[in-house]
Order: C-alpha cells, then sequence, then structure tokens
C-alpha cells in the first residue's frame, strides 16, 4: 500500500519564492541574446568615428553638419543694427544717375575726399580691386596732342604741365587714398598658371614664416601701382564650401613663405592704428588652444583662426540694404554730399557693390544673394564684439571621445531597455545634445553635431528593424516550442515579451495535477478499438479544454492520464488556485458526459485528480533525440502518489496541504481527510478534497455536515473512539454512500474490537 495514516500533526509549508540572477548577470543575458543588435550599434559607433576622425568621409554628413551649422548660427544672430560699421553701396540708384561701372576714378575720389576729410571715418575699406590705369582719364589723349600735332605749342605744353595732375585720374584717386586710414582689395588665386598682376602690399613682419598648414595660393591680382602704394590693402577672398555657401573667410594668408592679411583684418587694424598683428595660441576658455590672431597687447582684441587661417563669419542677421544689420548708404549720397557732416565719424565704412548686375553677390547662411562686401563687414563687426565663433584645436579628438561614449551608451540603453525606454532614451539624448550644443555654440564654441545625431537616429532606427525582424522570429519559435503545452492566450501573452521566455531548466513554485480515469481499463475491454479511441479522444479533449481554460500547461498524455501544471512558462501568482478551479472544471465536464452516457445505457467515466504545490524544476528536458518541456522534483511525485488516494478515500480529487492552503481557502469548501506518509517520503502531509464552492447561506446541510466531521476527525485523533463512532454513524446515515465515513468507521471497528496497538 503506498500510504500509511498518520496521527502527527502536519507541518506547514512555506512556499518560497525563486531567486532572480542578479542585474548584470541578466544584463549580460540579454545583450548576448540581442548580439546582432550589439554589433549593428557597435558597427554604427565605428563609421561614426571614422567620419569625425577623418579617416573616412561622407558628404551626407558633410551636408548635414553644414546644415546643422547654419541653424545654429540664425539662431544665435543677434539680429540688430551695428552703427559702428556702415556699407557705402553702389546700387541701382547710384548706377542710373551717375552712368554704368566703372566710374572714372575722380568720382570715386570725390567719395574717398567726403568719407575721410568730411565725414572723419576711422577706416575705409574698398572692396575694389584697381587692376588697370583709368581708361577714362584724358590725360593719356592729351600727352598724345602734345608729342603730335601740338607738339610746337608752348601755351599748351604750359597747360598740360600745370593741369596734370587733376588730369590724371588714377593721381587723383591716389591722391584721394593717401589723406587717410584706406584699404583696397585684392585676391589670391590658385589655378595651373599661377598668374601674378601687380604687386602684393608689404607682408606682415610680426610672423617670420606662416605655419604649413594655411591656405595655399600661387598667384594674385592687385591694384596698380600708384593706387597700391598709397593705401593699405587686404585680400578679399573667401572659402565656398561644398554647397556653394561663404561661411568663413581667410583672415591670414600664406604667399611665397610670407604672411598676408585679409581686407576686413586690414580695415580694422587700420582703425587702430595699424595695431601689431601676431599669431599665438588661443588660450580662451573655450578655444583650446586653437590657433588666433592678436591684435595689439595683451588686453586688444583676439580672433579665432582654424588651422587654415580661416575664421567664422559671426553674420549678425537678415543681409541686404533692408536686412538691418549694417546701414547702407548709396555712393549718390555721399558723392553729392547729402550726408551731415561728421555724421560718420568714428564708423568702418566699406565700399561695395549691392546691384545685380556688378556680379558680387554670394550665397551664405543668411541668404542666397548676400554683397560680397556685406561678408567683409560681418567679419570686422564680429571681430569688434569678439563674437568670431571658435574651433578646438582638435575637434576631431573631442568629437570622437563624445562619439565613443554614446555608442557605449547607445549599445547598452537600447539593447537592455523595452521599446518605450529606448525612444526616451534616445529622446533625451537628442535634446540633451542639441541643447548643449547650441549652447556652446551660442558661447562662441563651435563643436561638431551631424555624427553624433546621426549616430542616435540611425543606431534607434537600426535596432528598431532590427528588434522588431528578431521579435517576429523569437515570436513565431515561441509559438512553436509552447502551442502544444500552452493555452492559446497565454502564447499569446508569452509572444508581447519573447525574449523573457525560453526552455531552459529553472526551478519555480508551481502546482501539478495529475489526473486518471478510473476503471477504464475494465470498461475498454468490454469495447471496440474504435470505440475505445473515441471515448478517450472524448474525455482527454474534455479534460483538456478545462486545464487550458484556467491557464495550465499540458506535459503529457500517458494513456488514460494527463499531466498538467500551472505557473509556467508564464509566472501565475495564483497557480494553485487555478489548478483547483481547473480540477472542479474537469469533474464538472466529466458529470455532462457521464449524463450523456447514462441517457444512451452507456456506463460511466470515473476520475482521480491528484494536486501538489511546491518547489519543482521546470525546462526542455529529454535525450538528444527527443526533448519535453516537462517538470520534474518531489513535489511531482507526491502529486502523482496523492491522485491513487482519490479511490482509497471515495473523492474525485485529493490535494496536499500546501495546494489547499495556497488556492484561496474561502473559496472553496474544503474538507481534510487525512495525514498521510507516502511512499519515499518522510515528511507527514495532510490531503484535502473540494466538496462544492464555498457554501453560504444556501447549504446549511453541508455546513452541519463538515462541522460534524471536524468533530469526529479529531475524536479519532484523540484516540475518543466511542465518540468518533457515534459521530461517524450519523454521517453515514446521512450519506451512506460516501466511502470516506465507512473508511473511518471500519478504522474506529478495528480499534474498538481488540487491543490498541501502540503504534495505531
Amino acid at each position: 500500500m503506498p500510504f500509511t495514516s498518520h496521527t502527527a500533526s502536519s507541518t506547514s509549508h512555506t512556499a518560497s519564492s525563486t531567486r532572480r540572477p542578479p542585474w548584470p548577470a541578466r544584463a549580460w543575458t540579454r545583450l548576448r541574446r540581442r548580439r546582432w543588435r550589439v554589433l549593428a550599434t557597435g558597427v554604427l559607433t565605428l563609421l561614426a568615428l571614422l567620419q569625425v576622425l577623418g579617416i573616412w568621409s561622407s558628404p551626407l554628413v558633410r551636408e548635414l553638419e553644414a546644415g546643422l551649422y547654419d541653424m545654429r548660427l540664425r539662431f544665435s544672430m543677434p539680429h540688430t543694427l551695428d552703427e559702428r560699421v556702415v556699407i557705402i553701396d553702389v546700387d541701382e540708384r547710384s548706377l542710373a544717375r551717375l552712368g554704368q561701372w566703372p566710374w572714372d576714378r575722380s568720382r570715386i575720389a570725390r567719395l574717398v575726399d567726403e568719407l575721410i576729410e568730411r565725414q572723419q571715418v576711422a577706416a575705409l575699406g574698398l572692396d575694389l580691386v584697381f587692376a588697370e590705369p583709368d581708361g577714362r582719364s584724358p590725360l593719356a589723349q592729351l600727352q598724345a596732342l602734345a608729342r603730335g600735332e601740338l607738339r610746337g605749342d608752348p601755351e599748351f605744353a604750359d597747360w598740360l604741365a600745370r593741369n596734370r595732375t587733376r588730369l590724371d585720374h588714377d593721381a587723383t584717386l591716389a591722391h584721394a587714398l593717401s589723406k587717410g586710414p584706406t584699404v583696397l582689395g585684392y585676391y589670391f588665386t590658385s589655378d595651373r598658371d599661377g598668374g601674378r598682376s601687380g604687386r602684393l602690399p608689404p607682408p606682415l613682419e610680426a610672423v617670420a614664416s606662416p605655419p604649413p598648414d594655411l591656405l595655399y595660393w600661387d598667384g594674385f591680382a592687385t591694384s596698380i601701382a600708384a593706387l597700391a602704394a598709397t593705401s593699405g590693402a587686404g585680400f578679399i577672398n573667401a572659402v565656398t564650401d561644398e554647397d556653394g555657401q561663404v561661411r568663413s573667410v581667410p583672415l591670414v594668408a600664406a604667399f611665397d613663405g610670407a604672411l598676408y592679411e585679409s581686407f576686413a583684418l586690414a580695415t580694422l587694424r587700420k582703425g587702430l592704428d595699424d595695431a601689431p598683428l601676431r599669431l599665438r595660441a588661443d588660450d580662451a576658455p573655450l578655444a583650446g588652444g586653437a590657433r588666433a590672431v592678436q591684435l595689439g597687447g595683451a588686453a586688444g582684441l583676439r580672433v579665432p583662426i582654424d588651422a587654415r587661417g580661416a575664421a567664422l563669419v559671426p553674420y549678425r542677421g537678415p543681409a541686404g540694404p533692408h536686412g538691418g544689420s549694417f546701414r547702407y548708404i548709396p555712393a549718390l549720397d555721399v558723392i553729392e554730399g547729402k550726408l551731415p557732416a561728421a555724421s560718420l565719424r568714428g564708423r568702418y565704412a566699406l565700399l561695395g557693390f549691392s546691384a545685380p548686375g556688378l556680379m558680387d553677390l554670394r550665397a551664405t547662411p543668411v541668404g542666397q544673394a548676400v554683397p560680397g562686401v556685406e561678408v567683409h563687414a560681418n567679419l570686422l563687426s564680429g571681430m569688434l564684439d569678439g563674437r568670431v565663433p571658435a574651433r578646438p584645436a582638435h575637434p576631431e579628438l573631442v568629437d570622437a571621445l563624445r562619439v565613443l561614449a554614446l555608442g557605449i551608451g547607445l549599445v547598452l540603453g537600447l539593447t537592455l531597455l523595452p521599446v518605450v525606454g529606448a525612444l526616451l532614451l534616445v529622446l533625451g539624448l537628442l535634446v540633451g545634445i542639441v541643447a548643449i550644443n547650441t549652447a556652446l555654440f551660442a558661447a562662441g564654441l563651435v563643436l561638431p553635431l551631424a555624427p553624433s545625431l546621426l549616430l542616435l537616429l540611425s543606431a534607434l532606427l537600426v535596432n528598431m528593424v532590427l528588434g522588431y525582424l528578431f521579435e517576429i522570429r523569437s515570436r513565431r519559435r515561441l509559438a512553436r516550442q509552447f502551442a502544444t503545452y500552452v493555452p492559446p492566450e497565454l502564447v499569446r501573452q508569452m509572444m508581447q515579451t519573447p525574449e523573457r521566455y525560453d526552455m531552459q531548466a529553472r526551478t519555480a513554485q508551481l502546482t501539478v495535477m495529475f489526473c486518471d480515469l478510473h476503471d477504464f481499463t475494465a470498461l475498454s475491454e468490454r469495447m471496440g478499438p474504435l470505440e475505445v479511441q473515441a471515448l478517450l479522444n472524448d474525455v482527454l479533449s474534455r479534460f483538456t479544454q478545462a486545464i487550458r481554460a484556467h491557464g495550465g500547461t499540458i506535459d503529457k498524455y500517458i494513456g488514460d492520464s494527463v499531466m498538467a501544471f500551472w505557473g509556467a512558462p508564464v509566472p501565475m501568482l495564483d497557480h494553485a488556485a487555478r489548478a483547483v478551479a481547473a480540477a472542479q472544471d474537469i469533474v464538472a465536464r466529466l458529470d455532462a458526459l457521464n449524463a450523456e452516457r447514462r441517457a444512451t445505457g452507456l456506463p460511466p467515466v470515473g476520475v482521480g485528480i491528484g494536486l501538489n504545490s511546491g518547489l519543482m524544476s521546470v525546462g526542455n528536458m529529454g535525450s538528444d533525440v527527443r526533448r519535453a518541456y516537462t517538470v520534474i522534483g518531489d513535489a511531482v511525485n507526491l502529486a502523482a502518489r496523492l491522485e491513487p488516494l482519490t479511490r482509497v478515500y471515495g473523492v474525485r480529487l485529493v490535494a496536499s496541504q500546501a495546494t489547499a492552503e495556497q488556492a484561496a481557502p474561502a473559496d472553496y469548501a474544503w474538507q481534510e481527510l487525512d495525514r498521510v506518509r507516502v511512499k519515499g517520503k518522510d515528511q507527514v502531509v495532510g490531503i484535502h478534497t473540494v466538496r462544492a464552492a464555498a457554501p453560504g447561506e444556501g447549504a446549511p446541510a453541508l455546513q452541519e455536515e463538515l462541522a460534524l466531521w471536524r468533530l469526529a476527525l479529531a475524536d479519532w485523533r484523540a484516540a475518543r473512539f466511542e465518540a468518533c463512532a457515534a459521530r461517524l454513524a450519523e454521517l453515514r446515515v446521512r450519506h451512506p454512500g460516501f466511502a470516506l465515513y465507512r473508511l473511518y468507521a471500519e478504522r474506529v471497528a478495528d480499534c474498538l474490537s481488540g487491543p490498541l496497538d501502540p503504534n495505531w
């Protein structure tokens, strides 16, 4: 006999939950599972590093970086009028009144005289190159007459000698330029021919040998010597980026081993009384040791430049005569003396063109047709304000460190966080990086932004795509693995987070059921094979439906038996309650089947169900040839041994003390059956059955029966056999067919019939 009765008190069973592995172990497991996403994010990080280090360059990234620079520039522009710099504009109205360009240089001389003498500007820069003598000057024609037809006319020769200077427009302009701080433009060229026209101004003396990485030029074109000798000069070259935009202007340039200054820098120095200039490492906090141009002493102006010698142009706002950044004064008004005297005193005046026909319009971040002179005006204004943006000496190293840190964060964050968390992470990083970068830009430090943003967005996109693809694969694999064990609704629940479920063995608190048909072998011997098959399929289908309806996992079918468990693969805190509900459902379905069989004259089918709750090992187990998702352990063996006890006690369900305690006892009318020691176990186990759903006021008879049974059971355990026999007799009268009361009556009769065994 696989059990013995025992009167010892039952020991309480305390459920112990399975410990989760520590967070680092869980994180490492998830990283290994998502290794393709880790690898993809790592490759994107590597590409970003190659980009910022200059090893690999993508036109797309460069174009995006330029666009982001323009956005930050427009966001940080002051949008105010700078009264210190004015533009003397050769506009359409001036050309209509004074004639098409070029004007004769005597007219330009009048303009220079007006600005230098009457308006008293701090410095005058002429964004012009007078590469040839003035062809409109009458001096050349009069000299030809003096050598020809009027060769012997002394009066003509005397008049020509006295008026030579007035008739020489180049000399007139040279004389006007010599009266004050003026600067003429010239330009460098870099072409196959390396042509040189005119004579360069004296180079800067403060630098013995220019740095080797400045922009390279091999030719130039300057104004004629008569004009260049009476004025300062600066080159007017700008740097045009790949998209045709002018974002920077060389501030210094190297040519034939000497250093030369730009037009804007030369004009600024003229206004500062030719302040000395030198190159140095910028020690400003944001410059990071980058190169800078220093004007004057230690307290003078410092202008950051890049390795090429170029300075970023700090545009003030919208460009053009109506842009509001600079005051545009028509050249006609200056020549005709319409300005009040000294109204431009102390200002920097730049002569240039806004008329479209003169082809001096540039594409810039603030407009696609910006007068070239306004580019110089913005740079001059920025130098006066100290607003010229700076780049670190080694921006690629700064950005490489940022990209590396960002890549590591994305590998961990996008891999370990759920979808919503990953989206919030990327959004937070995007906002943070853009905000910090923009704030630094407003403070004067320009750092790359495109590689970081592209890394963030591409990593998010790739992880979402890979996550979606692998999730579909995981869901399909999960569905294939568990579809034969788990109800479809649980499979759908598992497919929401497939990474949480696998076939790996683990220990968990579960409830296991063994359900067996009673006397099915004897019944099947009186039936044909097809009848047996039909009956067995019908019964097991009903059992399976009941188990699945309450979230159970089918372990296996063993002949006419079913093994199932609750709490895996989907964790369930109420696994015991679900198992008891499933057992009640099985009984109800079998009663319905037996009612149908009786109606057709067929014998009924009996069932026995054993339930136990406890720690079990669950997972995919078996051989290399065949495996099954199953449970093993002492708790499973106990459930298997409880099921045969249903025949002994005449009930259809035997549940262990652990299951009865965990299965919401108030929901059922429980009846304790006995305390037994099953085969192979030393521990005494209390066993119970369910008589009905928890009775209320409508079931007083069951309440009285269970109360009387508890008294009889207490008398039995206290060896009060006469009192127990009386109570059992009353119970048997009321319920003559209940085998439990007959069993105990027989036990009491044995004890009363002779001497009591000490080990009874």
